[in-house]
């Protein structure tokens, strides 16, 4: 009979463990990942006779996947404005800002999207605003990228630097950009671990996928 415990309670923590090892893959591991240093000085103004080219809130979505030991959620932001100040039709000498409503998170379970806007994580009541202003694009980037843009990320009241490949295309008819790289959250002072035995990783993935459709003529 003792053996026969021994025997259920072994199997029953191999289970455990194979189903940990299952669900705790890092949805990070193979994104870029971004670098976060100090803000740098506000960028030079584009010229005025930059193009202004809104983004498109129905066609862009800036979403994201945070994972801890046992799995992984994915979430996005619903209320989200921002443009491309575009020089000469040229992404690199063009500037992107970009505003996010942190009240608008969503995710895939209801539980974890009231977690999320308490002070634990992005403290909405405190910080209810995220925002995005370039200060250099670049050509060439990570991963078969066509650019490298960097800017300043604010987030929970923490500005810092972000540098992170980005695919961006200028046609006739608009701009598109799409990107996906991980930040430490702890960066911007997110630092809620959770429990001790399910932690929550601090990469977190971010996806975006913009479009700014050109006023025509």
């Amino acid at each position: 009979m003792r053996r026969s415990i021994v025997f259920m309670v072994s199997a029953s923590l191999a289970s455990s463990l194979v189903l940990v090892a299952v669900g705790c893959k890092d949805p990070t591991k193979d994104a870029a990942k971004a670098t976060a240093e100090a803000p740098v000085a506000a960028p030079t103004p584009a010229p005025k006779a930059s193009e202004i080219v809104p983004f498109d809130s129905k066609t862009s979505k800036v979403t994201f996947v945070g994972s801890k030991v046992t799995g992984s959620h994915s979430g996005s932001f619903g209320t989200f404005d921002g443009r491309i100040e575009l020089a000469d039709g040229k992404p690199e000498a063009s500037l992107v800002k970009v505003d996010i409503d942190m009240k608008s998170v969503d995710t895939d379970t209801p539980k974890l999207t009231g977690h999320l806007k308490s002070g634990d994580f992005f403290d909405i009541e405190k910080y209810p605003k995220a925002s995005f202003v370039s200060t250099k694009i670049v050509a060439g980037g990570e991963k078969g990228a066509t650019h490298t843009i960097t800017g300043n990320l604010e987030l929970r009241g923490v500005t810092k630097s972000v540098s992170f490949p980005a695919t961006i295309t200028v046609t006739a008819e608009g701009v598109k950009a799409t990107a996906e790289f991980s930040i430490d959250r702890t960066q911007w002072g997110i630092t809620y671990e959770g429990m001790a035995d399910n932690l929550i990783r601090k990469d977190v993935l971010l996806k975006l996928d913009l479009s700014a459709p050109r006023k025509k003529a």
